[in-house]
């Protein structure tokens, strides 16, 4: 007696003849951020923009330009196979190390930083690279070395050595935001790979340490903290930036005063289209403007995670441990300048993701999130095909005769 085989269901990406299967909530989520930040930075740098270039809406014009730069560079890494990133780890880790180093000697000095290379049309911010150059870097690591980072300590070591060495040629700009985000994204991801929790304990307390050693040796780092914990001690000075953003997030109130309403945009508010993008989005949209960016960041992060678990089920760890850490950094990044925007956490130069203007800011973000498109088109989501029953040739061949004898019995 044969039995007629019950057809297995194929991948998604196999049974749509190769055509991409892309996460719909993470791919709204990032399309909604870019055209929510669009909107905003065209409000936020109208006045800013008018009285340094004469044209109002300069920025927006360049912030479209990055977008669709975003945009070009993201569509190309997609079609690229993961196991070339895993491949590539070790060199765009070093190509980065590379542009940190030349930033110290050739880059250009705005507000008192150095920390961009001055390309003609554009300037690039080594520091954005290197965020995501770590995550695929230790994405990589974490496949090759996983148990040597389980079992011994030199094998934790090495990455978190790494990161001393990225976190001082950042410090040395200075850049303390985006050293702070590499280094907790880089702890995430050491505990996300199995590390031993005293390790992790003792690594993270001395990590606080050395971070609270680094403010304290500092003095402008210092004041920082100290208008941080009472801004309207200096409301003037050292407190101006907080001050005027809590106030935004005050006139905001419930629904806003209407999209280019706000008034602290009108050189009040320092750096409105960048740093403090959300302040004005505050103002204007109001609470549920607030609510709703927040759950969209929210919903970025949960589905980087899901993302890494389908992977991770499917076998693939280096995807896993690719959208784990590329969740864990958006996520930190976002949490951080919001953060700051609410007088939560002390000012860092950290711009929001996906809304905030700046090219390589919004160009490397792409990136990420064409990374992550990409592991949920090769480990997409199976439907189980429905149970359907399984009948057997003979009782084909027979069912006619068993009707005519179940009537003649009835």
């Amino acid at each position: 007696m044969s039995v007629r085989a019950i057809p297995v269901l194929r991948p998604l990406s196999e049974a749509r003849h190769g055509r991409f299967v892309l996460d719909p909530w993470l791919l709204g989520t990032v399309l909604a951020l870019l055209a929510l930040g669009l909107v905003m930075v065209a409000s936020a740098s109208i006045s800013i923009a008018e009285r340094q270039t004469g044209q109002p809406f300069y920025y927006f014009l360049r912030q479209v330009m990055f977008v669709a730069a975003g945009l070009l560079v993201g569509a190309l890494m997609l079609r690229t196979r993961l196991v070339y990133w895993e491949r590539l780890g070790p060199l765009l880790l070093l190509f980065g190390l590379v542009l940190l180093v030349a930033v110290l000697g050739l880059g250009r000095e705005i507000n008192g930083s150095t920390r961009w290379l001055g390309l003609g049309l554009f300037n690039l911010q080594p520091s954005e690279l290197m965020k995501l150059f770590i995550v695929i870097y230790l994405a990589g690591y974490l496949v090759r070395r996983g148990e040597e980072v389980r079992r011994s300590v030199k094998g934790f070591l090495k990455p978190m050595l790494l990161a001393g060495l990225i976190g001082g040629l950042l410090l040395a700009e200075p850049d303390f935001g985006a050293a702070a985000v590499i280094t907790a994204t880089v702890l995430g991801m050491m505990f996300l790979g199995g590390v031993r929790l005293w390790q992790f304990g003792v690594l993270f307390a001395g990590t606080l340490g050395a971070a609270a050693a680094l403010v304290l040796a500092t003095p402008y780092r210092m004041a920082r903290m100290t208008s941080f914990a009472d801004p309207w001690a200096d409301p003037f000075d050292s407190g101006f930036q907080l001050t005027q953003a809590l106030i935004a997030f005050g006139r905001g109130e419930w629904w806003g005063v209407g999209l280019g309403g706000s008034v602290q945009k009108l050189f009040y508010l320092p750096e409105a289209h960048t740093d403090f993008l959300f302040a004005v989005l505050a103002e204007e949209l109001g609470l549920v403007g607030v609510l709703v960016v927040v759950g969209l960041f929210a919903l970025l992060v949960w589905r980087a995670f899901v993302i890494g678990h389908r992977a991770q089920q499917a076998g693939s760890d280096f995807g896993a441990y690719l959208s784990y850490g590329l969740g864990l950094w958006l996520g930190m990044q976002a949490f951080i300048n919001l953060g700051v925007n609410m007088g939560v956490l002390p000012t860092k130069g950290l711009t929001l993701p996906l809304m905030s203007y700046g090219g390589s800011s919004i160009v490397v973000t792409c990136m990420a999130c064409a990374l992550l498109l990409r592991v949920s088109h090769e480990h997409p989501l199976q439907k189980q095909p429905p149970v359907r029953r399984v009948v057997r040739q003979s009782e084909q061949k027979h069912t006619p005769t068993l009707k005519r004898a179940r009537r003649v019995n009835a």
